[in-house]
Parts: C-alpha cells; sequence; structure tokens
C-alpha cells in the first residue's frame, strides 16, 4: 500500500475517529501504521477488512482521476496549514482547480440558503471586495448568500474562491451550479473531503463545515436563522480560535435571529470588508509582494523566527505555545515569513526555518 492509499483508507473511517488519527500522526506515526493500528483495535469496537479499505481507497484514487480530481494527502507540503491545526482534519482533501488558491488567505463567508435580496447584494459585494484585496473567499456552494459569495469573488479580476462540498468534489450539488462550480475551479478550488461519486447525504455538511472555518482566518455569518447551518460554521470557527464575524440586518423578518445572537454573544459588526481586514490580521501584506515586519523588528529578532531551528520542522501547536501565539494570530505570521523566505512548509502543516 502507497502512503497516498493509506491516508485514503484513513479517510474511509468513521469521522469520529479522526481526532485519533491525527494525534497519531502528529507524532509523527506512518499512515499505513495507523491504519493497522486502528484496525487492529477499532476504538469503537466496529471491525473493518484492511483489504477491503485498501481496494475501495485504489477504487476511488482511479476514479478520482478519471474525474479530474486530485487528492491532497495531509501530510502533502501544499496541505493547507491552517486546516491541518484543526483537532480533526481530513486525512486526504480531492481537489479540481488550481491549488495554489490554497496558498491565499481566506475568508469565509456563509448564511441563508434562501438569502433575501440584501444578503445576497451584502455577501457578493463583501466577495468582490475581499477578492480586490487578494483574499480567498470560502463557502458551500450552496443556493443563496454561499452562490452569492462565489460569485462576488469571481466578479473581480483575478478573484479566487474555494468551494467546500457535502458530496464528493465530482459530484455538484445543488446541480444547477455545475455552471459556477467549473468557472470555480477555473480560478480556484472546489473540494472536498469525500472519495470521489460521494452522493451529498444530509449527514455530510454539517461535518464539511468545519472545513469551510478552518481554511479561514474569519468566518463572516450573513442572514443566519436561528438554526441555521451557518451557526455550525460560526461554532466550528470558535473552537478553531477563527475569527466570527456577522452582518446585522432586518429585525422583522426573523432570518437575522441567529446572526444576530452571535452579534450579541460578541462577533464583530461587519458593514464593510474593511471591517473584516481590520479584524483579519497581517491579511493585506500577505498578497502584495513582500511583506513587512509588522512590529519593525529585524528577522533575526522575531519571536516567531526564534522559536525554529533550522531543518527541524514544528507543527503549530509547538510553535505557539513557545511564541504565545494562539494560532489564529500565529498563521498570519507564519505566512509573512514564508513570503519572505525565511520559512518553509512541509508535510503535516509543519513549519521550519530556512
Amino acid at each position: 500500500m502507497t502512503d497516498l492509499s493509506a491516508f485514503i483508507a484513513l479517510s474511509l473511517l468513521p469521522h469520529g475517529w479522526l481526532r485519533i488519527i491525527n494525534e497519531r500522526l502528529r507524532t509523527g506515526e506512518a499512515a499505513e501504521a495507523v491504519l493497522d493500528e486502528l484496525v487492529g483495535s477499532p476504538p469503537s469496537g466496529i471491525a473493518y477488512d484492511r483489504d477491503a479499505l485498501a481496494a475501495a481507497a485504489d477504487a476511488a484514487q482511479a476514479h478520482g482521476a478519471a474525474r479530474g480530481l486530485t487528492p491532497l494527502a495531509w501530510n502533502h507540503a501544499a496541505y493547507p496549514p491552517a486546516l491541518a491545526a484543526i483537532v480533526d482534519p481530513p486525512p486526504v482533501l480531492w481537489i479540481r482547480g488550481d491549488r495554489s488558491a490554497l496558498e491565499r488567505p481566506a475568508v469565509a463567508i456563509v448564511g441563508s440558503r434562501a438569502g433575501s435580496p440584501y444578503a445576497l447584494a451584502v455577501a457578493e459585494q463583501l466577495a468582490t471586495d475581499l477578492a480586490a484585496r487578494g483574499i480567498a473567499v470560502v463557502s458551500g456552494l450552496a443556493r443563496g448568500v454561499d452562490s452569492a459569495a462565489h460569485r462576488g469573488a469571481l466578479a473581480r479580476d483575478g478573484g479566487v474562491t474555494i468551494a467546500v462540498l457535502g458530496s464528493g468534489a465530482d459530484v455538484i450539488y445543488p446541480s444547477e451550479h455545475k455552471p459556477l462550480a467549473s468557472t470555480i475551479a477555473s480560478r480556484g478550488v472546489v473540494m472536498s473531503e469525500l472519495v470521489p461519486g460521494t452522493a451529498p447525504l444530509q449527514m455530510f455538511f454539517p461535518l464539511r463545515n468545519r472545513i469551510i472555518s478552518g481554511l479561514s482566518r474569519a468566518v463572516v455569518v450573513i442572514e443566519a436563522g436561528e438554526k441555521s447551518g451557518s451557526l455550525i460554521t460560526a461554532r466550528c470557527a470558535l473552537e478553531q480560535g477563527r475569527e466570527v464575524l456577522a452582518v446585522p440586518g432586518n429585525v422583522l423578518s426573523g432570518r437575522n435571529r441567529g446572526a444576530h445572537a452571535l452579534l450579541r454573544d460578541g462577533a464583530k459588526i461587519v458593514e464593510t470588508a474593511d471591517d473584516i481586514l481590520e479584524e483579519v490580521t497581517g491579511a493585506v501584506p500577505l498578497c502584495g509582494g513582500p511583506a513587512s515586519h509588522r512590529e519593525g523588528a529585524p528577522p533575526r529578532e522575531d519571536p516567531v523566527l526564534a522559536c525554529l531551528v533550522r531543518g527541524e520542522p514544528a507543527d503549530l501547536d509547538a510553535i505557539s505555545e513557545q511564541s504565545g501565539l494562539s494560532p489564529a494570530r500565529l498563521l498570519p505570521r507564519l505566512f509573512e515569513l514564508e513570503m519572505q523566505g525565511l520559512v518553509s512548509r512541509v508535510g503535516g502543516g509543519r513549519f521550519v526555518r530556512i
């Protein structure tokens, strides 16, 4: 079994095992060793046949290749480090499009599937303005606010957007968004943690929300009701140390109660893209040539660089503990240092000083 096949096989195990899988991988265990351990002693008592998992992994690779999908394993240098840092990252991402889009700083825009004209207009304008500043706009390709956000990012020349699906990356849902998905793939990425061919079952959509927030530095909620799935994304964002922001709306319609509850709980009010950029540390410098040192310190005095030893990869948790910075604040600084050629990303969301 190849290393990639082992990661795909791990992705076929129950979602509830992901934290255990991540813990094992972070210690440096090989994916195949983790697979053997979990199959030999399943955490939930559910037995899995290793040969069947291997065959399913090979079939997924063949299916993905036929549909133009690229599997990106957790240990690949191109795997988004922000996503690798969450407690339950997908072992594999299946992507269609330009994976360089995953290197941009990202902001998620989510909201009602039955968005009002006001919500759709706000989502589109915010996404266009963020794209103009080099920010990748992340959403879920759903009807309403999600699709408006994707279209807003694409409306800007050079704008990039990332669609995270609750189905296989080759199974576009809703089906009327197939042309939109194709345009997104030409300018960004369509992705899923689910193997190609997976149908859009209801249980998958809450799970994909952690990926939307995990990829992003901040989550902006527009027109969410009390039981909106967008609130799941907001909760994931808070658990992951991301910023949560919300757009205020009409108090009479009932459409905004979920978003207004977030505002009462301390989420920042968003009226323009500048409100988002103020909250997302380092978003602007990252996309406009060499980033400047935010505090004017020369590289040798940088507190983040001081935590890294040349040639010895370190993950976000270790760097965060040594530097005293939360992962949400640490990632922008690491990306700046990467653009300056001072650090480099390696597999598993780790960084190494050059």
